[in-house]
C-alpha cells in the first residue's frame, strides 16, 4: 500500500521557500544599505586619547584623576569635585562631554 501526499501539500514547502528566500534578500539588501551609514557616523568622530580627557576633566575643575576606562563609546572615570567628593563619571568618548556624575563610595 502506497501512500500519497494530496498535490498542495507537495507544493507548499517550494513556494514557502522561495517566499522566504525573497523575503531574505529583500531585507539583507536593506540591513547591507543602512550599515555603511553606522560605520561612517563613528568613523567621522574619532575618540579622544586617555590624555586628553584627564586634560578636559583637569580644566573643569576635577582632580584626583584616576582609573579612566574606556567602553562602549565613553570613558568611565573616578575622581573628586571641587566639593572634594568623590565621584563618577562618564565621560563621551568623541566629544569629551561629561555624560553622567555620580557618588564614588
Amino acid at each position: 500500500m502506497t501512500m500519497t501526499t494530496p498535490h498542495f501539500t507537495r507544493r507548499f514547502p517550494t513556494r514557502a521557500a522561495a517566499a522566504l528566500t525573497l523575503l531574505a534578500i529583500g531585507s539583507g539588501t536593506v540591513a547591507l544599505a543602512q550599515a555603511p551609514a553606522v560605520t561612517a557616523a563613528h568613523a567621522s568622530a574619532p575618540a579622544l586619547s586617555i590624555r586628553q580627557i584627564y586634560d578636559l576633566l583637569e580644566t573643569a575643575g576635577y582632580r584626583d584623576i584616576r582609573g579612566i576606562e574606556r567602553e562602549c563609546g565613553r570613558y568611565k572615570v573616578k575622581a573628586r569635585n571641587a566639593q572634594d567628593e568623590r565621584i563618577k563619571l562618564n565621560v563621551n568618548a568623541a566629544t569629551g562631554a561629561v555624560e553622567r556624575t555620580r557618588a564614588w563610595r
